[in-house]
Parts: structure tokens; C-alpha cells; sequence
């Protein structure tokens, strides 16, 4: 009999003791991630190219902490990196794509399981997947690179598995807690500011990395590092550099530590689920209550100002997705925000140049990627409009207008800005010609990728942006089509550096009517090759974003 077949509420082994329960929901989550992987030849290509790619990754990044052995301020570099590793599992699952049936608990309340063995279940099939290992990864070549000695090594057999313990358990926890919230509308439209704040968050880490490359190198960090050491999971690792060093009882403190964090994060984790198991759901109940009535005040239409016909329904749908849809409206605003904070804090810093303008056309035109996802299931609605390339193509353009109605005046301010910062009004032609081309390739490519390899975006979860089984799916997309409007731009850049070497910087200005043409050139020939594919694979197209 099937795992899936048992009666609900029913598992081998003991009752109440979740032993049995833990190969359930193992087995569950491995025959999810084999029955996504059944659907296409595509998708297990997708999947099986980005689990490659992250091994590699991975093993590069423990080879060259392996390599960091006996380095002097290897122990600096390796307590701050699970450190940083414990923040990202706990904002990622949140904001980027993650998650899973076997990881949601809202799916789990109609059963009569107790929150107890759930835990355990719930942490074993955590641990099963590529983010996991990776992680394991990272902690093993951080252990080796500080252990030193008997002791330090039986420190380090300890501390790897539980620094990974721990990242799971945190990361767990912060989404159950979080589950509710995150799921109302409210909840949603607040994940859009913590989202901006998280990415936002990252790029002044990315700018104090600059800095501190400039102050001397990992010294400056030893402070830093000294107050890490005792945070958890940080503090594991920093409990087999104690052990090497012959400071046993301090190692055994930082040991402890991380160990009653894994206990405390666990409780903190079970209480979170006890609650969302059994306590009402009242994050919505205040919107049906009486004095909450519909004004019948619209704004003047937005119709008004579009085209007629499919063209303006087609935009004005697409806009209304970005001005109402949670997680389009987050996508939008890190994007809109990310795009402008990287070329004008570079330029307050004195370090940065003009090109990084160019960053806002590349942030901006990733939002063409997966067009058919954001529909999810009503996309039904639009592929019975479809009857043609030619409706196909006109589909596509005119999302393509709605996209474009927001990112060309947008990249033109940053351009501008960045301009203005750094007193650079002469490359302003060149940069703002660079930025059109790379916003026509991103826009090409991210249409064919929207018809060849479409995923779905859960609407159930804020924390997961993808369906099970479509991860690789989507960083395929994203990342291959990103890699494809890099060579798309390969002419116009080519350009660039001929006029800059040929001495012929007079004629640098025609770079910028050269590359709004051929920008629109090559959204013309993306949107034609795209059309054809997406009227053919409606089927798969619909079944795919139907997923989630």
C-alpha cells in the first residue's frame, strides 16, 4: 500500500511517536519531487542542470575552505560566513523561491497530528533536498578549516550537523510563525516592505565587502567576529576553533550554546505550529465586519489612456497585476528599488561609474521572465483567447508595452541620476543607448522563456514563489534567458569599446539611437519567435502555471 493510501491519522510504528511519522513525510516529499519530475523531459532537464550547477558551487566553495586550513584568519572568515548562512535560511524561505507541500504547515491542519512528532517529521524532510546539502557542505569546510587536533576534529563531527540543524530549525520556524500573516492580503502587501528591506539589506552588505577590501583585508574583522562567535549557529563553529586552540571550556560553552538554541528554536517552532493548528485565523475577520462599505469612487480609467482593443486590455491587466497582485507587487517594487540603490550608492561612495546604470534595465526586464506564471490558473481564461501566432503575438506585445511603460522612463531616471552624481553628462548617450539594448534583450528573451519554460507561482503560501518540482524549472529560466540577452547586446557592446579604443569618442552619441533601434529590433524578433512556441504549447503551458 502506498504512503499516500494509509487512512489520515494513521502511521507505522508506535502511536504518538512520530517514528513512523518521520518516513511518511520523507517518503512524501521525495515522491513529490519524483512525481514533478515525471510531468516533462524539460522540466527534468531544468532540475537535473541546476542541481549540477549547484554541486559545483558547492564543491568549489569546500575546496576552498578546505584549502583555508591553517590560514590565520581563517576562523574570522568561517564564523562570519554561518552567520551570514543562518540569515539567509531564515529570510529566503520567506521571500524567494522555496518551499514545498511536505514544509507548508497550513496544508496540515485538517489532520490529527500532534505537533510533538510533527516537528521531527517536519525537520527530517527538511533536511532532504540541494539547499540542505549545500549547507552541510559549507559547514564541513568551515569545521576543517579551523579544527586542528583530536579534540578539535570530535568538535567538529558535532558542530557541522548541528550548525545544519540549526539553519533548518530557524528557518522552519521564522515561516510557521510567520505563516498567517503572510497569507492574509495584509500580511502579503507587508512582506512587499520586508522583502525591499531584506534585498536592500544585501546590497549595503555587498557595499561594506567593498569597503572592507579597501580597510586591509579580514583584520578589520576580527572585532566583528569575536561577537559573532557566540551567536548560534556561528557559535558551533566557533567551538571547534576554541577546541583546536586548547580553550576547552570555552568551546564547550559555545558547544552548549548552539545546542540550547536548537531546543529553544524547536519549542519556539512547536508552539508556532500548536497555535496554527488549533487557534481561529482572525487576520481577516475585521475586513467583513460591519462599515466596510464600497464607496463607488474609481479613478479615472486606466483605459482612457491605453490602446484599444487587445493591446490595451492586455496592458491594463498586466498593470493591474503589478499595482494589486502581492507577489508581482514585490517583485516590482525590490526591482524598481534594487535597480535605483546600486548605481547611486556606488556614486556616493566615489567608487562607482557610470555603466552601473545599467543595473536598473537588467533588474526591471527580469520582470518580463515567466509571464504566463503570474495568471496561475486563470490563465485558462487568456489561452481561450489564443487561437493563433498571430493572437499569440499580440499577447505577448502588449505585455511587453505594459513592461515597457514602467521601465523606460524608469531607466532613463537612473540613468540620468547616476549621471548627475558623478558629473558625467558625457557618457550619458553611450550608457543610456547600453541600457536600451540590454531592456530589449532581457525583454526578448524573457518572452521566449515565458513560453518554454512557464511555472507556476503559488497563490496558497507567501514563501514560496515556485511549486514543488518547478525550482530548477524557473532558475533555468531566469538565469539561461538571462545569460542569452548578455550575447544578445554582444553587437552594441562591441561597438562601445571600438569607438572607445579607435580614439572616436565624437561619435560615442550615435550609441544611443543605435541601441534603442536595435533594442527594439531584437524585441520585435524575441516577441515573433516567442509567438508561435506559446500558441503550441498551450497545453503544457496552462497545465504548468496550473501547477501551484
Amino acid at each position: 500500500m502506498s504512503v499516500l493510501d494509509a487512512p489520515v491519522g494513521t502511521a507505522p510504528g508506535p502511536a504518538g511517536t512520530g517514528e513512523g511519522l518521520v518516513g511518511v513525510f520523507v517518503r512524501l516529499k521525495l515522491a513529490l519531487l519524483r512525481n514533478g519530475l515525471r510531468q516533462s523531459a524539460g522540466r527534468r532537464a531544468a532540475y537535473i542542470a541546476s542541481v549540477v550547477f549547484t554541486l559545483l558551487i558547492a564543491a568549489g566553495l569546500l575546496i576552498g575552505l578546505i584549502a583555508l586550513h591553517g590560514y590565520a584568519h581563517a576562523a574570522t572568515l568561517v564564523v562570519l560566513l554561518a552567520a551570514v548562512t543562518a540569515v539567509g535560511w531564515a529570510v529566503m524561505p520567506l521571500f524567494f523561491a522555496a518551499g514545498d507541500e511536505t514544509l507548508d504547515p497550513s496544508r496540515l491542519v485538517m489532520l490529527p497530528l500532534r505537533p510533538r512528532p510533527l516537528i521531527g517529521a517536519l525537520l527530517a524532510s527538511s533536511l532532504v533536498g540541494i539547499g540542505p546539502l549545500f549547507t552541510l557542505c559549507l559547514a564541513a569546510g568551515s569545521v576543517f578549516a579551523v579544527a586542528s587536533g583530536a579534540v578539535g576534529a570530535v568538535f567538529a563531527v558535532v558542530a557541522a550537523p548541528l550548525a545544519l540543524l540549526l539553519c533548518v530549525a530557524l528557518a522552519r520556524t521564522v515561516a510557521t510563525a510567520n505563516t498567517r500573516l503572510l497569507t492574509s492580503r495584509k500580511g502579503r502587501d507587508l512582506a512587499v516592505l520586508s522583502g525591499l528591506v531584506i534585498a536592500v539589506g544585501f546590497q549595503f552588505v555587498n557595499f561594506g565587502a567593498q569597503r572592507l577590501g579597501r580597510a586591509g583585508g579580514l583584520t578589520a574583522l576580527d572585532p566583528a567576529a569575536d561577537v559573532v562567535r557566540w551567536l548560534p549557529p556561528a557559535s558551533a563553529v566557533g567551538a571547534v576553533d576554541s577546541a583546536s586552540r586548547g580553550a576547552y571550556g570555552q568551546a564547550l560553552a559555545q558547544l552548549l550554546l548552539s545546542v540550547a538554541a536548537l531546543g529553544a528554536l524547536l519549542w519556539l517552532w512547536q508552539r508556532s505550529l500548536a497555535k496554527l493548528m488549533t487557534a481561529p485565523d482572525g487576520s481577516t475577520l475585521a475586513a467583513a465586519g460591519p462599515g466596510r462599505e464600497k464607496t463607488g469612487k474609481d479613478g479615472p480609467r486606466l483605459t482612457a489612456l491605453l490602446p484599444r482593443g487587445r493591446t490595451g486590455t492586455v496592458m491594463e491587466r498586466s498593470l493591474r497585476y503589478i499595482a494589486r497582485d502581492p507577489k508581482t507587487k514585490a517583485a516590482w517594487t525590490t526591482a524598481l528599488a534594487i535597480g535605483l540603490i546600486v548605481p547611486v550608492v556606488n556614486a556616493l561612495q566615489g567608487s562607482g561609474s557610470i555603466y552601473f546604470a545599467c543595473f536598473a534595465a537588467w533588474m526591471l526586464g527580469i520582470q518580463m521572465y515567466n509571464q504566463f506564471g503570474q495568471d496561475t490558473s486563470a490563465f485558462w481564461m487568456v489561452a481561450l483567447t489564443i487561437s493563433s501566432t498571430r493572437d499569440a503575438y499580440l499577447e505577448l506585445r502588449a505585455r511587453a508595452l505594459a513592461l515597457l511603460l514602467i521601465t523606460l522612463p524608469y531607466t532613463i531616471l537612473v540613468t540620468v541620476v547616476t549621471a548627475a552624481l558623478l558629473g558625467d553628462w558625457g557618457d550619458l548617450p553611450e550608457v543610456m543607448g547600453l541600457s536600451f539594448a540590454l531592456l530589449g534583450g532581457m525583454l526578448a528573451t524573457g518572452a521566449v522563456a515565458s513560453a518554454n519554460f512557464p511555472y507556476s507561482i503559488p497563490q496558497d503560501g507567501a514563501f514560496k514563489n515556485v511549486a514543488p518540482g518547478q525550482a530548477g524549472l524557473a532558475w533555468i529560466s531566469i538565469f539561461g534567458g538571462m545569460v542569452s540577452a548578455g550575447l544578445l547586446c554582444a553587437p552594441v557592446v562591441a561597438m562601445t569599446i571600438w569607438l572607445h579604443v579607435a580614439g572616436l569618442e565624437q561619435w560615442l552619441w550615435l550609441l544611443l539611437p543605435v541601441g534603442a533601434g536595435y533594442g527594439a529590433l531584437i524585441i520585435w524578433a524575441g516577441l515573433r519567435l516567442a509567438a508561435p512556441r506559446t500558441a503550441d504549447r498551450l497545453p503544457e503551458i496552462l497545465a504548468a502555471v496550473s501547477k501551484g
